[in-house]
């Protein structure tokens, strides 16, 4: 029964973690990049399997945590259907020159001297506009990609610094909802937290801007493309024109007017269909294999670029490398990924694993330092554990509040705390939802990007050198 269940050890709560990462470490050694194509799934089944085989030993019922397993994936249908969606949208973005056209424009404007950084200020302005670094990425993130495998540019780099700009516009940008999460959860005011926020941020903004201007110097000397071949060989299969940007600019203005991510990226689909058949009916046709433009083949041509692998073949083995979608279809992988992910974290949820190495950490919390850097290690633990960003901020800031106002702590340390280490950690953890996305949306693997996201690992380390030599941590002031 569900009231004799056993309180759990920390012995026992840590068995899952450490197994499921030597299994995981194991299983990438192995399999190297496709390991993310099936085998990293099935082990974080197991690891949900050895969560279990624990919670069986502490009277936990199947039925309890086949519970807390369904109420995981549920919190994470929106994130499914978003992933779905993603994927549509870059189908049909493809086939109508929309990111065809970001990079031939792209190519003219962005020396590699520059690239680097200004991805940076670019998906920054974008996420703060938007308030979500996922909509970045599945836009302007795709495009800026395939403009930095033109310009030779490692593709990693190009990515860590997408993913450092996007992840420092969410943060700061009040209609991003770990943002306000965050606050929510310690007690505060969003506008206090933003205020509060900057000051670790902006210099880990600005430390990510420099190294990245530094790359880009040697860059500029290996990374030249032969653009003029590239524009061509663009211009031979596709219509470019500015109208192509319509489709874009009406997502952003949607999302930057609160419509829900859903029906945003749904209009984008469906409009880029629609500019499919208007610039590049050519291009509809073929995708369709036929040979007259009808309603069958247009629905067939446009259907397939949302579900199903496509691929505009062109004169430039590189540009052939680029211009491929896999639809609806391409993103099962992630899907999959998170599916299990969330397996894992809801039977260690289920049997009070999450909670007990929580718990762990705060009883070393004898300082104040001791307590800022118990909360960090509390964001990052439940990340790899629960494979969830929101859990990330919800279980400390929930486990912590106590702690912060006993200390005589203003709420607003918290909640920076919170999302210094909870929100941009999750993106560096390749089972997390947030890992999980931004591979599987820029194509490219969290190794790659891993040490490039320079503001992501470098923002849990500048709250802590701040909580260290005790830097803007504000008290409660007497009533």
């Amino acid at each position: 029964m569900e009231d004799q269940q056993k309180e759990i050890s920390l012995g026992q709560a840590l068995l899952p973690v450490i197994i499921l990462v030597v299994l995981l470490a194991f299983n990438v050694f192995v399999f190297g990049d496709d390991a993310l194509g099936g085998s990293n799934q099935f082990i974080l089944l197991i690891g949900g399997a050895v969560a279990a085989i624990v919670g069986f030993r502490n009277k936990v019922s199947y039925e309890h945590m086949l519970e807390a397993v369904g109420s995981n994936l549920k919190s994470t249908s929106g994130a499914l259907l978003i992933l779905l969606f993603v994927g549509a949208l870059a189908g049909t973005w493809l086939l109508s020159g929309i990111i065809p056209a970001m990079i031939y424009y792209g190519l003219q404007i962005l020396h590699p001297s520059i690239f680097l950084p200004a991805c940076i200020v670019i998906c920054a302005i974008i996420s703060l506009a938007t308030g979500s670094s996922w909509t970045t990425s599945a836009t302007v993130g795709i495009a800026l990609i395939g403009i930095g495998r033109a310009l030779n540019i490692p593709i990693g780099m190009v990515a860590g610094a997408v993913i450092s700009g996007a992840y420092f516009g969410d943060k700061l940008s009040p209609l991003s909802d770990t943002t306000n999460l965050a606050p929510a959860m310690a007690g505060t005011d969003l506008f206090t937290h933003i205020r509060y926020m900057t000051y670790t941020t902006i210099p880990s903004i600005v430390i990510t801007l420099v190294v990245f201007l530094f790359l880009g110097f040697f860059q500029a000397a290996s990374g030249e493309a032969d653009t003029l071949s590239l524009l061509n060989s663009i211009d031979e299969r596709f219509t470019i024109n500015l109208g192509l940007f319509i489709v874009p600019a009406v997502v952003i203005f949607m999302i930057i007017r609160k419509a829900p991510p859903l029906v945003a990226l749904l209009t984008g689909t469906l409009l880029g269909g629609g500019f499919a058949l208007l610039y590049q009916p050519h291009l509809v046709l073929e995708t369709a294999g036929a040979t007259q433009m009808n309603f069958t083949s247009a629905y067939r041509g446009i259907m397939n670029a949302i579900t199903v692998d496509n691929a505009i073949v062109t004169s430039n083995d590189l540009l052939n490398d680029l211009f491929t979608s896999g639809g609806m279809k391409g993103m099962l992988g992630t899907i999959w990924l998170i599916i299990c992910a969330m397996v894992f974290g809801g039977v260690m949820d289920a049997i009070g694993g999450l909670q007990k190495l929580s718990q762990a950490l705060l009883a070393k919390a004898k300082s104040t330092f001791q307590l800022f850097a118990g909360t960090a290690a509390s964001c990052v633990t439940i990340n790899l554990t629960a494979s969830d960003q929101y859990l990330s901020i919800v279980l400390p800031g929930k486990m912590f509040d106590q702690a912060y106002k006993d200390r005589n702590l203003a709420p607003e340390n918290l909640s920076r705390t919170l999302e210094d280490t909870g929100t941009v950690t999750s993106v560096l953890i390749p089972w997390n939802t947030c890992g999980a996305y931004q591979s599987g949306v820029l194509g490219v693997g969290v190794g790659e990007y891993f040490a490039f996201a320079i503001f992501n690992w470098l923002s849990p380390i500048t709250t802590l050198v701040y909580a260290y030599f005790g830097i803007k941590i504000r008290q409660i002031k007497a009533v």
